[in-house]
């Protein structure tokens, strides 16, 4: 009767120091002590508004946007990103029109206009910002990992 007892009085205080010797403190999130306070946001940060477009880091990466879009209408009843980007426009205001994947619907028909699930443009295509990564960044562009291989002989 004893001998479990001891057995078991053993294991656990095994674990115990075990713990103690191997505990790691968790990583603490950050942010204003007491957590219930309200911190002032970071600054936004300027969007560069130089109108020339950036390369693409990966095929079908939705294209950024090289313009100030502050104070665009972008609701149920209006799209100001339409009246320079849709297909109708785009001789007049000379800004690239639209993909033809958003006349489509989810089947692929060609619609009459712009696809309900792709008329809200910033849920994809967001302005471009002088900001500084907030993660390092160690990507690598496809060409430049396509160039580095040996060619067949």
């Amino acid at each position: 009767m004893m001998r479990p007892f001891l057995l078991s009085a053993f294991a656990g205080v095994t674990c115990l120091l075990a713990g103690a010797l191997f505990a790691q403190e968790a990583p603490r999130l950050t942010g204003p002590a007491p957590f219930t306070k309200e911190a002032a946001a970071p600054p936004m940060q300027r969007q560069i508004t130089d109108d020339v477009r950036r390369k693409r880091n990966y095929p079908d990466q939705p294209p950024l946007i090289p313009h100030a879009i502050e104070g665009y209408a972008l609701d149920l009843n209006a799209n100001k990103c339409l009246s320079c980007h849709a297909r109708k426009f785009t001789e007049q205001s000379q800004a690239p029109m639209i993909s033809v994947t958003h006349y489509q619907d989810r089947e692929g028909n060609t619609l009459g206009g712009v696809s309900p699930r792709r008329y809200a443009c910033l849920a994809c295509h967001v302005p471009q910002t002088g900001a500084r990564p907030l993660v390092p960044n160690n990507f690598v562009d496809m060409d430049a990992l396509v160039e580095g291989e040996p060619r067949g002989r």
